[in-house]
């Protein structure tokens, strides 16, 4: 049996595969509750034991790995405080900010197989609120887009500019309008405490969407 402690090199790996792998599957989730893309690019598919839609379109999932794979180290060196799915209206204003706060507390020690058991189970609780959501949110008006933004701890931000992980996909400063909106409803989905991770998941509504 594998031990891991918050000190090895591969817990904050192993962490970082496990949150990107459930990030890639809620992004895509979100996209097809919220149909921002017709219903017809994704196909269900079984993850952590429940039904999911992961799309088929060839650019827009090569942009949401490449977008993991750009967050993945922040999450390795605990550098990440939210991953913000940020759904925007016609004129790039959001309309919804579906948001992800993460934080890795202090851990003594827990065997690999404990580990992802563990995790994948509070996983699909996450990703069984998603699936229902759009029974609290307002509908969203037609021809949104999306982007995905990620907020990093002061340290990490002054490194960002210097690492770029995917050549030419690199960091740029979020436009202040798809970081802030006016006077949201706030809807909080779903929060987990383990040993292993604190997540908490709302969701931040524009009030009028039309």
């Amino acid at each position: 049996m594998t031990t891991l402690t918050r000190q090895d090199l591969n817990f904050g790996q192993v962490i970082a595969d496990i949150l990107c792998e459930f990030l890639e599957v809620a992004i895509h989730l979100i996209l097809y509750v919220r149909e921002v893309y017709p219903s017809g690019i994704f196909q269900k598919r079984k993850k952590y034991n429940v039904p999911v839609q992961m799309s088929c379109h060839p650019d827009l999932n090569q942009y949401i790995q490449d977008t993991l794979h750009c967050i993945k180290p922040l999450i390795e060196k605990n550098d990440a405080e939210k991953v913000v799915v940020v759904i925007m209206d016609k004129e790039h204003h959001p309309v919804e900010r579906f948001v992800f706060e993460i934080s890795q507390p202090p851990l003594l020690s827990i065997s690999a197989e404990t580990l992802l058991s563990h995790v994948e189970q509070l996983l699909r609780a996450f990703i069984l609120k998603i699936s229902v959501c759009d029974a609290v949110l307002i509908n969203n008006p037609p021809g949104c887009s999306f982007t995905v933004l990620v907020h990093t701890r002061e340290a990490a931000t002054r490194n960002m500019e210097k690492v770029q992980v995917i050549k030419d996909f690199p960091w740029i400063i979020a436009d202040e309008q798809e970081v802030h909106m006016k006077e949201p409803r706030l809807i909080p989905l779903k929060s987990m405490t383990s040993d292993i991770v604190k997540m908490q998941l709302y969701v931040e509504e524009r009030a009028q969407k039309a």
